[in-house]
Order: structure tokens, then C-alpha cells, then sequence
């Protein structure tokens, strides 16, 4: 018996699976790892590696338990991270100069329903 967390099962619980797009908005400071524009990618419970950015530990651990919540269906506005449902943002805790000589960096986070 083959058991997995697909697709199927997600339907059959009344789930729906979700992709979320994280786009580096804007830097302020300086951030040795990303640009304006880059994008991480994530499919309901992990990370997509094809087509997305490393993912800086830093970043991830102001997120990560936000993500979990948007990834499962709540909403941005419910969350208190954006003004539209499916639209939020959340920043690193870098807060660049003149505290540290690296940046903080604004992440958009864009989910979508996956089929």
C-alpha cells in the first residue's frame, strides 16, 4: 500500500494545495544573496528548488511559521501581513546600517491555487 501526502488526499480533505511566488521587492542596505527581483518558490509544504533562489536562513526564520499558515489557506488580511487575501509581506530581520553592514530585504509573497 502506497501512502503519500498528494494531491488526492489534499482534495479529499477539502484542502487546496497552493503555490507561493516570494519576489525580493526592495533592499535596504546591502544583502549578499539576493537582488531585486529574485524569487523563491513554494509548493505546499517544501521549498521548490528548479527556478528558485537559495534560501537564506535568516529570511526563512522570519517566515516560516507564516508561510505554513498561508500556504494552508489563511489569508494575508487574516494573518496581518497584506491588505489583499493572497498578497502579503514579510521582511528578514537584517536591520542594515548602521546596526549590521548587511540590509533587510522585502519580500512579496504572491500564492496561487495549484490544480
Amino acid at each position: 500500500m502506497r501512502v503519500g501526502y498528494g494531491g488526492n488526499l489534499l482534495r479529499r480533505c477539502g484542502l487546496t494545495r497552493y503555490r507561493i511566488t516570494a519576489t525580493i521587492k526592495e533592499i535596504r542596505g546591502v544583502c549578499p544573496l539576493y537582488k531585486v527581483g529574485d524569487r523563491i518558490l513554494f509548493e505546499s509544504f517544501y521549498v521548490r528548488s528548479e527556478g528558485s533562489k537559495d534560501l537564506c536562513i535568516h529570511a526563512f526564520a522570519a517566515m516560516s511559521t507564516l508561510l505554513s499558515a498561508f500556504l494552508h489557506g489563511k489569508s494575508a488580511t487574516d494573518l496581518g501581513i497584506g491588505v489583499e487575501p493572497d498578497i502579503g509581506y514579510i521582511q528578514c530581520p537584517d536591520p542594515g546600517p548602521p546596526c549590521t553592514k548587511g540590509g533587510t530585504v522585502i519580500f512579496e509573497l504572491r500564492r496561487e491555487a495549484k490544480g
